[in-house]
């Protein structure tokens, strides 16, 4: 066994009886404020407070079904607990996970869509903190999936098996499934074929979505047949903030995880390189955060979003420091880190309130865009900010 599953089953066994109380924890956002009240000049632990606030409004059963948005919220919760080791933060995972992963591994889901997949990255981690074989039994079936999944001419994976989203390719779907590809590569010894696609599907996406600017749109049409495509190019009209912020991040994860030599890295990098000049060009000055329609700041209805401005945050910090991008990059997630900081706040009950994050949206125009819910504590935003938060914390 390795010494993180020791040290995580050892844990998880000495905590196990206070399973039951978990979700009825005092909201422990109130102690950081009185913390913050104690010691003014000391920043909390937002992460943390951002967690235990979720912890006490949700419970493994209430949180909701198999989902992205829950998946990319708990990734988040796990990347706080490798920081603080605080096993109440694994355990809520794998009761979450408990529900959809029966004892002999099986998953009562299809994975006909790229959006059902990326919970899968539970999964991975699950198998790698506790080394049952359920876990790996229940990745393995999104991985065979990949094998008989639709793609474009050209190798790209469909946004979902089904008419509607027959021969689309949307920035969203490479951070479905291919940051969990190349862990899972990582995990089961698979990465000769999980680094090669994740690689490809990056830069098939990356080369049909990314525009002039550096900017991508939301999504392509191979057949060009969708409402919303162009007749000529296929393209959707415009750049949705999180969309971009999907591509962001999944580039870094995969440049993270490929080998120095890879073949498709000199592309990617260049891709990520134009990504960042127009992140940079559109970032608003005013705020340091990002507009839901990212090149029409302009106008009076549109508005700065939280989980696309986390994303791009993380995704140039990232890219600074493992010297993917130029070190002026920092400058720019610094100014996004404050301005996401700007939408944080603590509630009369003690617990985070993180606001302004657009809810699921599909393709459409600038007025669907600019229309959708701002919604507050929503997961897109929750799972961005954490992500975020742990890359820039400590600076």
């Amino acid at each position: 066994m390795r010494p993180g599953r020791l040290r995580t089953a050892l844990t998880v066994l000495a905590v196990a009886a206070t399973l039951a109380a978990l979700p009825a924890a005092a909201p422990p956002t109130a102690a950081t404020a009185n913390a913050v009240d104690r010691h003014p000049a000391v920043a909390p632990d937002w992460s943390v407070a951002v967690v235990d606030s979720t912890m006490a409004r949700w419970t493994p059963n209430t949180i909701g079904g198999w989902s992205y948005p829950v998946g990319l919220y708990l990734y988040g919760q796990y990347l706080t607990y490798e920081r603080t080791h605080d096993a109440r933060y694994l355990t809520y995972i794998k009761q979450y996970v408990d529900r959809f992963v029966k004892s002999d591994g099986s998953i009562g889901q299809s994975f006909g869509s790229l959006d059902s997949m990326q919970a899968g990255r539970l999964l991975v981690i699950l198998h790698h903190e506790t080394g049952q074989d359920r876990y790996r039994k229940a990745a393995k079936k999104i991985r065979d999936r990949l094998n008989t999944y639709p793609r474009t001419g050209d190798g790209g994976f469909w946004h979902a098996d089904n008419s509607s989203r027959a021969h689309q390719l949307w920035a969203d779907g490479v951070y479905m499934v291919n940051p969990f590809l190349v862990e899972y590569g990582k995990e089961f010894g698979d990465s000769a074929y999980a680094d090669d696609e994740a690689a490809k599907q990056l830069s098939v996406y990356g080369g049909h979505l990314q525009v002039a600017n550096g900017l991508l749109k939301h999504a392509y049409d191979e057949s060009k047949s969708a409402s919303w495509a162009d007749p000529q190019t296929g393209l959707a009209p415009e750049h949705w903030c999180r969309a971009v912020g999907w591509y962001s991040m999944a580039i870094v994860n995969v440049l993270d995880a490929i080998p120095a030599n890879h073949p498709r890295r000199p592309q990617l990098l260049s891709i990520f390189r134009k990504l960042a000049a127009g992140l940079e060009k559109y970032q608003d000055p005013a705020t340091g955060r990002w507009f839901q329609v990212m090149d029409k700041g302009g106008r009076s209805d549109n508005w700065t979003e939280t989980s696309c401005s986390s994303m791009f945050t993380y995704a140039l910090s990232r890219g600074v420091r493992q010297g993917y991008l130029d070190p002026r990059y920092e400058a720019v997630a610094r100014r996004g880190y404050q301005g996401v900081l700007a939408k944080l706040s603590v509630g009369p009950d003690g617990r985070t309130e993180l606001a302004g994050i657009s809810i699921g949206t599909n393709v459409g125009d600038y007025a669907y865009y600019v229309a959708r819910t701002r919604a507050t504590n929503d997961f897109h935003g929750l799972g961005a900010f954490l992500i975020m938060n742990e890359q820039l914390r400590g600076d």
